[in-house]
Order: C-alpha cells, then sequence, then structure tokens
C-alpha cells in the first residue's frame, strides 16, 4: 500500500529564489541549505527538495491539500505573501465544485502549484503544518505520450486506483498519493500551460518491507530494472525517476480520511 508523497526533488535555477519564495514567502521550514541545494519540510510527512542547475528548465504541477476549513486562511496567507493567483479565463481566481476548492500560483521557476480542500477529507487526522495549514501532497503531474500505457502501469505495479478515466488525462491513486497522469497533448489549466514532462526524483512513502518486496516482483514480472541504496527501491518508467521508501506514516491515514479508494489494503 502506497500511503503518500514522501519526497519530490526539483530543479531550479535559483537555490536563493527558491528560498524567498518556498521560505520567506509560503513559510516553508529549512531543513538543509547549501550553495546548490535546499531542502524545504511542508509537511511532517514530506520534503521538497531542490538543486540548481545550469539548464533549462520543465515547470512541474503539484498541488497541496490543506482542510476545508482552512483553505480561506491559506489563500489569505498566499496572497499576504504577494504571491499572484492565477486566474481562469472568465477572470476567477478561486474554482469551486461540488467536492472542494482551489488556486493556482506559480513560483519563481515557473512551477505550477495548487492549494486544493475537500469536502470530504476528515480533519484532525494529519496535523495542519505552517501558516498554509498543509495537510499533504495531494498531486505530482506526469506529463506523457500515452495516458492509457503509463497509468495502467502504475496499476500493476502499485496497485493504484484511477479516477476521472479519459484519454488524455487519469488520476492514478495510492493512499494520500494522486500521479496526475496527463497527456503532453493537454495543457494544464487554469492558463492552458504546456504540460512538459519535468526532471524529478518522486518518492513514495510505503508502511513496512513486504509492500516494497511485492512492487519488487511487480518489477521483475515487467522486466523493469531496479536498484536499492540508501534505503530506496529506484526504478524509472517512461523517464521519470521513482522511489519507494519506508516511512513512518500510519498506513490507516488514508482511510481515516475518508479518501475515495481508500481501504486498508489496497
Amino acid at each position: 500500500m502506497i500511503t503518500h508523497f514522501a519526497q519530490l526533488e526539483l530543479h531550479t535555477v535559483s537555490i536563493q529564489g527558491v528560498k524567498q519564495f518556498y521560505h520567506d514567502q509560503l513559510k516553508f521550514p529549512v531543513g538543509f541549505e547549501s550553495a546548490d541545494e535546499i531542502h524545504l519540510h511542508p509537511t511532517e510527512h514530506f520534503a521538497l527538495i531542490f538543486r540548481e542547475v545550469t539548464k533549462a528548465l520543465n515547470p512541474v504541477h503539484i498541488a497541496f491539500e490543506v482542510p476545508f476549513t482552512a483553505f480561506d486562511h491559506a489563500v489569505n496567507v498566499v496572497q499576504q505573501a504577494g504571491v499572484t493567483l492565477l486566474k481562469w479565463p472568465d477572470g476567477r481566481t478561486v474554482d469551486k465544485s461540488e467536492t472542494g476548492r482551489n488556486v493556482y500560483f506559480r513560483d519563481g521557476d515557473g512551477n505550477l502549484l495548487e492549494l486544493i480542500a475537500h469536502v470530504y477529507v476528515h480533519e484532525g487526522v494529519l496535523r495542519p503544518c505552517g501558516d498554509l495549514n498543509i495537510l499533504y501532497l495531494r498531486e505530482v503531474g506526469f506529463p506523457v505520450d500515452d495516458v492509457t500505457a503509463f497509468r495502467e502501469l502504475l496499476v500493476e505495479l502499485f496497485d493504484f486506483k484511477l479516477d476521472k478515466v479519459a484519454d488524455n488525462f487519469t488520476f492514478a491513486i495510492g493512499g494520500t498519493a494522486h500521479a496526475v497522469v496527463v497527456s503532453k497533448m493537454r495543457k494544464w489549466i487554469p492558463i492552458a500551460m504546456t504540460a512538459l514532462p519535468p526532471a524529478m526524483n518522486v518518492t513514495l512513502g510505503v508502511p513496512n518491507q513486504p509492500v516494497i518486496d511485492a512492487v519488487i516482483r511487480n518489477l521483475e514480472a515487467k522486466g523493469i530494472l531496479y536498484t536499492i541504496a540508501n534505503n530506496r527501491l529506484h526504478f524509472k518508467i517512461d523517464d521519470y525517476n521513482l522511489f519507494l521508501k519506508l516511512t513512518n506514516m500510519p498506513q490507516e491515514v488514508p482511510a481515516l480520511l475518508q479518501l475515495p479508494y481508500s481501504r486498508e489494503r489496497n
């Protein structure tokens, strides 16, 4: 059972720019910093890492879940920090649906960030963290050539569940982690931003060794090469670097949050 996104490693053209945006403005705590690397900790169960490079970047799309009752506060914090919210074609910045609300904005590298809140997510299960009251990283975007093949591989490897299934877009879900599998031909909303494959390392958290052992068996059955180093299982799918590691997030958290498709065992 995959419980959550435990770590996301991205490239940047400016560590200082990252620090000013994520730490100074959004108030993410800094766990480590050097001349070319910075580790941020939006929650106790997730680390956002940037490494400085001297090459062009493809922006990533990520979404942070916040409590529904704290959504307005989180949006106010972002705006008061001087961050510009992105507008939909009709001029609105907040999107509303039957299940929740969300807003979008961008960092200095052009990454598309989202704050999202759902009415069905039970509060009091995870501790809201920081000024934004973030619960967990909910979404990471994976632009691909073949949405069907990529999502089916995630199902076969991790027993992910699928939602909003279409030829050019699908959510592949494990615990609190939502992989947004999107066609490179479909642009990111709300500003019609081209979905380019970002250079990123995505670490998925698991609660016990049998889960990792099961994924290894699935990788071997598919003929996918893997390595184990620094207590992480590593392999590649469509040039995306994926990792699995044991974490201390309780495996019952997704079910306690009452997330759709969450069960005691995926």
